[in-house]
């Protein structure tokens, strides 16, 4: 029997993820998101893949995986980020649709155990007839779309954000889905099309009306799940692979200090320096060529390569991308993206006076990110100067410069410059 063909959902606009660029290029370690997927494709026996990607990623998913071998990757471009049902059209067209074949369709940044797709595979093997939708059980509410199951685990319908007094289940749908006939989904969501209506939700209208006809059940998963939807969400996917850190892993190019100490799971990277005094406390990434300067603190965070971590600096649960610096300050919860200049004497604010919910701004929209603590999340080349405070949630745009002693309480724009202006007095004291 041959696999499903599967299609990996990689385009979409990313605008949710300002001030931060496209996802699926958003690197982990070594290697983008993208790359570890594909890898995780590879491991579990697929062979033939089509990815669809934007405009902007097209050309390097093309070049990335042209570099993961056993693949046979098709590389295919939405041009306008229309929602699934548009991506999996454009799927379609470099499908054997004549022959019906069976399709899984996945997502680039949802991330799972290699168990789920190991699962979802057998159980389509144990009977092609019907196709398969994997369910997340959850005992706490996420706002996303619930399955609706009956007693022999036959899915009848899928609710979204239906509140947490209204669930119809504990499952939420994951977009782990296999499609037993990928012609009759095409042909669904083309008729979703043609009825002209607005939202771009015409994949999940198609499978509830093919759901009314054919079989779909729920493939249970009570594994790890973690979703790129949001910026902050790099942090949970940032703990996601540090938690497959095993020991500790020293490049031998490493330097490490006698007087530094190395705690717990952590990856030292080839010429890696790490100075008197200095700690790593894991789970913890440190990358090539990074430097944790003398009495500074890294811990359960991941750091890039090229790095400064300068004296007496404290990054605790952070993420923080190549060719940053440092200098003597306090980065708490945060992202910072590439090419960042944190200066001395700046802090993260990570935390409310009243401990509650850390709310921040997505496209012009007040979002409860459910976080107990969030620092900031500060997009490419941004200049932060000296003694410089970010409020919980804060974003700064690619670019922003902020001036010295300015407390930010509000998203800065890309290429913007934000500073306070000082009525400074001279007094004689004659």
């Amino acid at each position: 029997m041959q696999k499903p063909y599967l299609i990996v959902l990689a385009g979409g606009a990313s605008s949710r993820m300002w001030p931060l660029r496209e996802k699926s290029l958003i690197r982990f370690g070594e290697h983008p998101l993208l790359i570890y997927r594909s890898s995780a494709i590879r491991r579990s026996g697929f062979s033939d893949v089509v990815i669809v990607g934007n405009l902007e990623n097209t050309q390097i998913i093309q070049d990335m995986t042209s570099r993961v071998t056993g693949l046979q990757v098709q590389v295919i471009t939405q041009p306008e980020p229309k929602g699934m049902g548009d991506a999996l059209l454009r799927a379609g067209e470099v499908l054997p649709l004549a022959e019906h074949p069976a399709v899984y369709v996945t997502q680039v940044h949802d991330l799972t155990d290699s168990a789920l797709h190991l699962e979802m595979l057998d159980r389509y093997r144990a009977d092609p007839s019907r196709s398969y939708l994997a369910g997340v059980e959850r005992e706490d509410y996420f706002p996303g779309g619930y399955l609706i199951v009956n007693a022999d685990g036959r899915i009848t319908g899928i609710v979204e954000k239906p509140g947490a007094e209204n669930r119809p289940s504990n499952l939420v749908n994951i977009v782990a889905h296999i499609h037993s006939d990928a012609t009759r989904l095409i042909d669904a969501i083309k008729t979703e099309y043609a009825r002209a209506v607005t939202p771009d939700d015409h994949y999940e209208r198609a499978m509830d009306r093919l759901m009314a006809d054919h079989p779909y059940h729920v493939v249970r998963y009570s594994g790890q799940w973690t979703a790129l939807k949001f910026p902050w969400h790099v942090l949970d996917v940032m703990n996601f692979f540090l938690g497959q850190i095993d020991g500790q892993n020293v490049h031998p190019s490493a330097f490490v200090a006698k007087t530094a100490s190395l705690i717990g799971n952590v990856y030292i990277g080839p010429d890696v320096r790490i100075f008197p005094g200095a700690a790593v406390v894991g789970p913890a990434y440190v990358g090539a060529g990074s430097i944790v300067g003398n009495n500074a603190l890294v811990r359960n965070s991941m750091v890039l390569n090229h790095v400064d971590v300068g004296f007496t600096t404290e990054v605790a649960r952070s993420y923080v991308a190549d060719n940053c610096a440092l200098h003597a300050c306090r980065v708490l919860d945060s992202i910072f993206a590439p090419g960042v200049n944190f200066s001395a004497g700046c802090t993260t604010a990570n935390l409310r006076m009243d401990r509650g919910p850390v709310p921040t701004v997505v496209k012009g929209a007040r979002v409860d990110t459910g976080l107990p603590k969030l620092g900031a999340i500060v997009g490419q080349n941004a200049f932060l100067s000296v003694d410089v405070m970010t409020m919980p949630g804060v974003k700064v745009g690619e670019g922003a410069q902020v001036g010295p002693g300015t407390h930010v309480f509000h998203d800065v724009p890309d290429r913007t410059r934000v500073y306070v202006k000082q009525d400074v007095q001279t007094v004689s004291l004659d």
